[in-house]
């Protein structure tokens, strides 16, 4: 089974692969050979490329070229979390080098090791012929791993300072509430909405633990050999310790069901809608029995996940529009985030998180 492959560097997202080469020599001096640079396709926010250099595969990752958000693009933080995290829970890729020196790359970037393995995305998954009992266990599998991460030790990894978790629900909303109105193009008054029934339902803080934020089928590898077992979690990009059930909602959001509307699956960022696989119910489901605690009102927390997605994909096509990218990909995703609004206000409508059509 293929492992996840890079592809020929976008036009306009190209490397400097002299300076380049010249910076990994020096801060990599065991590293022999020519450097020849691929980018990964996937993605949408942090670019993220192959690097080979003799025999050795690395991945560079580096923010994305334009105006710069600067939490959401940090790439010190991220290499502090995969330094701190690959103690304590090693399905990371180990990271090597960071730089922040604008002279080499004209932004902060580091240098991990490639993790390899199955990258599975809505698009691909049809191609694998995976049988109903396969699927099942993967989504177990993803929904388990999760709930391993909001249990790893924070005090053993160094993280503990990483967030604020006190308060940290009202700030999310007030948050992507904010982010939302700066990076607004269209009326979409269900995203409006949303922001409303948000504020007006907010929740105390479930506990605090670290959060991956953008936890979903295409940011995990499977194993080749045996795609029910993860051997790495990818895009830490916007970890922090806050409240595992906020986390839990954004893969939710992420998550679509079978019996979702037509459009909701069309645009589904991974694959499960595999028969046999757990639906939103059944996430919910299997995440409280794997971390031991019941979830208070999941719609609030699924509705918080598909607002936030909304607004991250508001923010890349505010981008797109303001000629920042020319990502042809970035020009549909305002059809995206009509989508997730309107489930939002459909979930908000029928106080539940499953049957939405």
């Amino acid at each position: 089974m293929n492992v996840d492959q890079p592809k020929n560097v976008r036009p306009g997202e190209e490397l400097d692969a002299a300076r380049l080469e010249s910076y990994l020599h020096q801060a990599l001096p065991e590293l022999t050979g020519p450097l020849t640079i691929q980018q990964f396709p996937g993605g949408h926010s942090n670019l993220t490329y192959a690097l080979t250099i003799g025999e050795r595969e690395l991945v560079l990752r580096r923010p994305p070229f334009g105006p710069e958000i600067k939490s959401a693009h940090d790439m010190g933080r991220e290499y502090r979390i995969l330094s701190g995290l690959i103690r304590q829970y090693p399905k990371v890729p180990r990271p090597l080098v960071f730089c922040e020196d604008r002279a080499v790359m004209g932004a902060p970037f580091y240098v991990m090791e490639r993790a390899r393995g199955v990258v599975l995305r809505n698009k691909n998954a049809g191609d694998l012929a995976i049988d109903a009992g396969t699927a099942r266990r993967m989504s177990e599998a993803l929904v388990d791993n999760l709930a391993a991460i909001h249990a790893v030790d924070l005090e053993a990894t160094g993280l503990a300072g990483l967030g604020k978790p006190a308060g940290y629900v009202e700030r999310q909303v007030k948050g992507w509430t904010e982010r939302y109105a700066n990076a607004k193009t269209d009326d979409i008054p269900e995203i409006e909405r949303a922001a409303t029934w948000l504020a007006a339902n907010l929740k105390k803080e479930s506990g605090a633990a670290l959060i991956h934020n953008d936890y979903k089928y295409d940011n995990v590898m499977l194993d080749p050999n045996d795609l029910t077992k993860i051997v790495a979690v990818l895009d830490w990009e916007m970890a922090t310790i806050g409240d595992p059930w906020m986390d839990l909602g954004t893969a939710l959001s992420l998550w679509v069901d079978r019996d979702d509307p037509e459009a909701m699956q069309m645009a589904a960022f991974g694959p499960t809608l595999l028969e046999g696989g757990l639906d939103r119910v059944g996430v919910v489901e299997r995440y409280e029995r794997a971390s031991g605690r019941p979830v208070d009102d999941p719609v609030f927390y699924f509705v918080y996940g598909l607002f936030k997605m909304a607004v991250v994909l508001q923010q890349i096509y505010k981008r797109y529009v303001s000629g920042f990218s020319k990502d042809e990909r970035f020009g549909m995703m305002i059809f995206l985030v009509r989508m997730l609004a309107q489930a939002a206000d459909r979930a908000i409508e029928l106080k539940r998180i499953d049957r939405l059509g």
